[in-house]
């Protein structure tokens, strides 16, 4: 975690020049392709992006604390907006809180842990800002619905703010912490690829070093990093480009020898990462520990033990009655619109696999024509070549048995909503793995025992995961990957992204 003086440290070192003369010496001797001069200037790169991280969150905050005002004024509170103005002079406060938390720069952050990280930080610097309030006698003259609509908001503000900064200014150059990667190899090639296609993360690949000659190569305009001589370049490259983290991405490394890359390396960069041959294993909830000098991972199940699982059935609950009653007009109008517009029952329900390999019925708003099985075989006979595509996923593009409204329901996911009253029975969760049909079960092999700890869910990671345009072998890893990395914030980022890709209607079809 990061504290606030490494915040500030990075703030100044970023502004710092190198004046070691050593570098003009090093250079000529180790370089083996490429030169310095073609290399970007990466010294203002952290400068600029902790500011705009920073200034999103002054702006998101800002307008949570004056929608929270204004909306208590408009609801009747004899409120004077000058009155609080001078709780502005604290936002150095929440900075200095979310600096603490780990927030800053903003970036290589999953947004699982920066969705808690914001939680613990706002709601902390708000229980320090009333708390604050009040010592000083000044509470009286503040509303308490202010102070709590500020805060509910100012979380949802940051989280919003700061997925926009980062939209909008990772396709520039001058945005992102620049880092220098230890390995040109497979693991290095797919993590480069990795940072390329996803911008925002906000690691931006300067230098890769590798002792092997024939790697070795210059920058492309493809946006490639050079490659620019052996690993006894680090010291050298650390100076001549102020760069403060560093990538090992040689897994298959003995262990020996990356003993001792550490050791001769690692103290040139304040910020090491390393990644372990631990390629398929969980990876959002590992926590080291020490024995005795030995490096242990401790990798948490956290679905499959009895306090998590409490947890999220009653977050269940809780949400799918305050979420049903609200959305009780809506459910009408659906099912209106399913009865008058197509022959046959409104609801449909279908066998699925649940919690222990348990069969239940899945409710959904009907969206296909009577004798739905029929039709399909009738279709496939006809066009034999989509049987493939069938065979594969279980789902047509363009699928025949389904009706004019049914195809809406499908696009919007809304016919999936009759599914809170299996939610409410326990046979389904809000998030979890995807319900699967009793022929699905071998496809998931070894990793069906896990499936079978869990409910199946209405959304999930492979839904906010391009749904439909993901292969089932990526569908599989997605189910995995949830149960062994379950927390309330990967609920509640699964469920705030759902609604994303529901607006979207990205791979629905």
């Amino acid at each position: 975690m990061c504290t606030i003086e490494e915040v500030f440290f990075s703030l100044s070192a970023a502004v710092t020049t190198p004046t070691n003369r050593s570098e003009t010496v090093l250079q000529p001797e180790l370089l083996s392709c490429g030169s310095a001069d073609t290399i970007p200037n990466f010294r203002n790169n952290r400068l600029l992006t902790y500011l705009t991280i920073m200034l999103s969150d002054v702006v998101a905050l800002a307008i949570s604390a004056l929608l929270a005002v204004f909306l208590r004024h408009a609801y009747g509170a004899q409120l004077a907006f000058w009155d609080y103005a001078p709780l502005a002079a604290l936002l150095p406060l929440f900075l200095l809180i979310f600096g603490i938390a780990g927030l800053y720069p903003g970036v290589a952050l999953n947004p699982v842990d920066e969705l808690r990280r914001i939680f613990h930080a706002t709601t902390a610097s708000y229980l320090i800002l009333i708390a604050g309030t009040f010592l000083v006698k000044s509470g009286p003259n503040y509303s308490r619905l202010v102070f709590v609509g500020a805060w509910l908001s100012s979380i949802l503000a940051v989280i919003l703010a700061r997925n926009v900064t980062r939209s909008k200014l990772s396709r520039f150059s001058w945005w992102g912490i620049p880092i220098v990667i230890f390995g040109a190899g497979k693991t290095g090639t797919m993590l480069l690829n990795t940072l390329q296609r996803h911008p925002h993360h906000g690691f931006k690949p300067a230098v890769v070093l590798d002792d092997d000659p024939t790697k070795h190569r210059p920058g492309n305009a493809n946006g490639l990093p050079p490659v620019l001589g052996g690993l006894d370049l680090a010291p050298w490259v650390s100076r001549r480009f102020n760069l403060h983290y560093a990538l090992v991405a040689m897994p298959s490394v003995p262990s020996r020898q990356l003993s001792r890359l550490l050791h001769k390396h690692a103290h040139q960069f304040p910020h090491f990462l390393l990644i372990p041959d631990l390629f398929g294993l969980t990876s959002l909830w590992v926590t080291a520990k020490d024995f005795g000098g030995v490096l242990g991972l401790e990798i948490q199940q956290n679905l499959i033990r009895r306090t998590p699982q409490l947890m999220k059935r009653t977050m269940d609950l809780i949400l799918v009655t305050c979420g049903g009653l609200c959305l009780l007009p809506l459910l009408a109008i659906l099912a209106l619109s399913v009865k008058f517009t197509s022959k046959g029952p409104i609801f449909y329900s279908q066998k699925r696999i649940g919690k222990r390999g348990r069969q239940f019925h899945a409710w959904k708003f009907r969206s296909m024509i009577p004798n739905a099985d029929q039709v399909l075989q009738d279709y496939l006979a006809k066009h034999p070549e989509l049987r493939e595509e069938w065979d594969k996923d279980h789902k047509l593009r363009q699928d025949p048995r389904i009706t004019g409204i049914g195809r809406i329901l499908r696009k919007t996911s809304l016919d999936e909503l009759p599914q809170l009253w299996n939610v409410f029975l326990g046979e389904m969760s809000l998030v979890g793995p995807r319900p699967i049909v009793e022929k699905e079960i071998p496809k998931y092999g070894d990793g069906i025992d896990l499936y079978f700890k869990v409910q199946p869910g209405i959304t999930g990671l492979w839904q906010v995961s391009g749904r439909n345009n993901t292969s089932y072998e990526a569908r599989v890893d997605f189910d995995e990957y949830y149960v062994r990395n379950w927390s309330v914030w990967l609920d509640l980022y699964i469920l705030g992204r759902t609604i994303k890709t529901v607006l979207r209607a990205e791979g629905a079809y």
